[in-house]
């Protein structure tokens, strides 16, 4: 026991994760309790009978929290579907007189606890956090903590794709927290539709016990001014509208976030303090200036959403990350390629993750886990309780613009005999989760099923719509999607739903794992290119979403392999400069036509078509400079330039269409060139890069200069004649 004791004994820098898990919602006095505990399976379900919850677990085996067992950072194999955790606690003695509470961030799937051997409760879920209060009084300790997980397969339980990895007990913080008298519960901050002022809505955890005094601080606010509302005894929430005129904004560009400060105060009573932050900003949807076609807003201006599914799985430590560094790192990486969101795939993610996407101005469409059993009352209990945790724990994340509730309608299909189908009484269920989550935060928008494989909408503020592709068929089908899109069209709808003025784009799409017609890794940022060249040149497209941002298990789709290395997409080869971020810009030329490649005679003046899709609202004056050079290489390898042009281009914030075509000479020998295209502004500064190809075709020459000037002449030997 003392060698388990000395493993306790760790300082905050040998603790995983020692950051406060919740910047949302913080309090000043809080004692983490991860790193090692003693962990036992039990796989005969007789630990509670055999005293195992007054801390008499066998054996000397040992876990780190809070990694889930079978995951590798956790030390444990997975080899049991029960799991019990133990450790001594001692309640700091500047806690004295505070109410103590036992926080787990999440823990999957039903969790009991026991403190020196007396029960404090039990916890079904396994994505959403649950506190339990420790007794009044406790006298000196150490005491013993006992948590019991039951982690048994069941049809209804919220899997999502656990099957990478699977969340298996304990994954996020578990931590101590002093509280005051008359505790909060939750502190909602939305802001007002014409963000000059915010609403503050503060929920207790229990009803008033007398009357108290709410207040509210806005501590990085010139003045810190405070504002304050009285809550009558038997109160359990309190609300303040709060003006403030000229308040800094939140946007990807600037993504400021306003410190608050939350009190509770009462005759006889411990303050009970709570930070938390908000972002000043709105979620809607308008129109792109000079058409009809609905955007995503952020702040009453459109965004063309580039967004990057995120399966959010480490090698490690499978649901959760070993670092917040490497949690930042995953936020950043988006940014770094010119992305603006991602899509957090079934699984409801973490708060320090949501916290960074916050600061680092990065956009998240917020998934709930699906079952993977039949459409049943279990399974949309478990559902609606993780749709109500996620909800009041993220509200305040101003990076989540969308709650998105099923994917893929997994778990909604109900099986007859051989036959599949989304039933209507099913889909009747999933309208009114929608209602449930508008109910609860009207300031996003809510998909109701992010759809594939033949399934459609139903009520949903979002018409997204999912396609895996090879390169070739983009251009077509982009098109097809682009021409069905326009209120009352029926296309991805259920009957009798049909297309109202929602916001159309791909809310996944990819190319190259495991689907008919695929060119394989190697090949894959030249499918995604030609992929990015349709959606850019049909702008009632209003975004798309490309899996994945890393690659996990078996989909090997992602920006980056699953140990987070570098995959080379080669175009720095073909254009000085160019980069994946080139694709993702806002102003953005579509080069050539959708094979990206085209054959050409020697000799043959081409025109080549050039699509300005400029959806920002950044000033650039009235024009651009557009810079070409046709280079590449002959019948000999060697590399040639065949003529450079510039030219102004007419600019305009959110212009979208054709422009007059490039005239390109091909020379007059057989050759593999690439047109390099690159947009700067008035002041030089470079926005794209981009660039299609040409094969000249026919017979190579029979003499050729070389570069020194001498003439040669070429032999033609069969490979099969060739010996070493």
């Amino acid at each position: 026991m003392s060698s388990f004791l000395i493993l306790l004994s760790l300082t905050a820098a040998q603790i995983p994760l020692p950051e406060h898990p919740r910047p949302d919602f913080q309090r000043a006095d809080w004692l983490n309790l991860n790193g090692p505990w003693r962990f036992a399976f039990d796989p005969r379900d007789e630990g509670e009978r055999l005293g195992w919850s007054r801390a008499a677990l066998p054996g000397d085996r040992q876990i780190v929290v809070p990694f889930s067992w079978g995951a590798p950072l956790s030390g444990v194999p997975d080899s049991g579907n029960i799991g019990w955790y133990a450790r001594q606690i001692t309640v700091p003695d500047s806690w004295r007189g505070r109410r103590i509470f036992l926080v787990v961030g999440a823990c999957d799937w039903r969790t009991s606890i026991w403190l020196d051997g007396k029960k404090l409760g039990e916890h079904q879920g396994g994505y959403t956090p649950f506190s339990f209060e420790l007794p009044s009084g406790l006298r000196d300790g150490p005491h013993w903590l006992v948590l019991r997980v039951d982690d048994t397969p069941h049809p209804f339980k919220l899997e999502g794709k656990q099957g990478y990895g699977p969340a298996r007990g304990i994954w996020q913080t578990v931590y101590l927290e002093a509280r005051g008298g008359a505790p909060l519960a939750a502190v909602h901050v939305t802001p007002w539709r014409d963000l000059q002022g915010v609403r503050i809505d503060a929920r207790l955890l229990e009803p008033a016990p007398r009357a108290l005094t709410l207040s509210v601080g806005l501590t990085n606010r010139d003045g810190q001014p405070v504002f304050s509302s009285h809550l009558a005894r038997g109160a359990t929430s309190a609300h303040l509208e709060i003006p403030l005129p000229n308040a800094h904004r939140w946007s990807l560009d600037d993504p400021f976030l306003h410190e608050v400060t939350v009190r509770v105060t009462g005759d006889g009573l411990i303050e009970d303090r709570v930070s938390t932050y908000f972002g000043m900003r709105t979620i809607s949807v308008v129109d792109i200036p000079g058409t009809t076609y609905p955007y995503v807003a952020i702040n009453g201006t459109p965004v063309f959403l580039q967004l990057a599914l995120d399966q959010a799985y480490h090698p490690g430590g499978f649901y959760t990350f070993p670092t917040d560094s490497i949690l930042r790192d995953e936020i950043l990486r988006a940014r770094e390629i010119g992305l603006n969101g991602l899509r957090e795939h079934v699984k409801i993610e973490t708060p320090r993750k949501l916290y960074w996407a916050d600061r680092l101005g990065v956009l998240i469409m917020a998934d709930i886990p699906n079952w993977w059993g039949p459409p049943d009352s279990a399974a949309f209990h478990e559902h609606d309780v993780a749709l109500r945790g996620m909800i009041d724990r993220d509200y305040n994340h101003p990076a989540i613009f969308a709650w998105v509730l099923f994917n893929e309608t997994w778990g909604l299909i109900s099986k007859d005999g051989n036959t599949e189908r989304y039933l209507p009484e099913t889909q009747a269920r999933v309208v009114r989760d929608v209602t449930l989550a508008k109910s609860l935060d009207s300031t996003r928008l809510v998909e109701d099923n992010s759809p594939c494989c033949g399934r459609g909408h139903t009520q949903t503020d979002l018409n997204s719509w999912h396609e895996y592709l090879p390169g070739w068929r983009w251009e077509q089908r982009v098109k097809q999607v682009s021409d069905s899109t326009y209120p009352g069209s029926h296309w991805n709808f259920e009957i009798p739903w049909q297309q109202a003025r929602q916001p159309m784009l791909n809310s996944e799409f990819g190319n190259v794992w495991g689907y008919e017609g695929s060119t394989g890794d190697v090949d894959w940022s030249w499918d995604y290119h030609r992929a990015v060249n349709a959606f850019r040149r049909h702008p009632k497209l209003a975004g798309w979403l490309y899996t994945e941002h890393h690659d996990v298990i078996n989909e090997w789709n992602g920006y980056w392999r699953f140990d987070r290395s570098h995959k080379e997409t080669g175009f720095r080869f073909l254009v000085d400069g160019m980069t994946l971020r080139d694709l993702h810009a806002p102003v953005y030329l579509a080069v050539g036509d959708s094979d990206l490649s085209r054959a050409a005679r020697p000799g043959e003046r081409v025109e080549v078509p050039l699509y300005a899709s400029f959806l920002t609202g950044a000033a650039y004056g009235d024009s651009l400079t557009l810079r070409t050079d046709l280079r590449g290489w002959n019948s000999l390898g060697e590399a040639k330039s065949y003529g450079a042009s510039t030219r102004r281009i007419p600019y305009r914030p959110w212009m979208s269409q054709p422009l007059p075509p490039l005239l390109a000479t091909m020379p007059d020998e057989p050759a593999v060139l690439v047109l390099e295209t690159t947009l700067e502004d008035t002041k030089g500064t470079v926005l794209q890069h981009n660039f299609t190809t040409f094969v000249v075709d026919g017979a190579p020459p029979d003499t050729v200069r070389l570069a020194d000037g001498r003439r040669a002449r070429i032999a033609r030997v069969p490979a099969s004649a060739v010996r070493d």
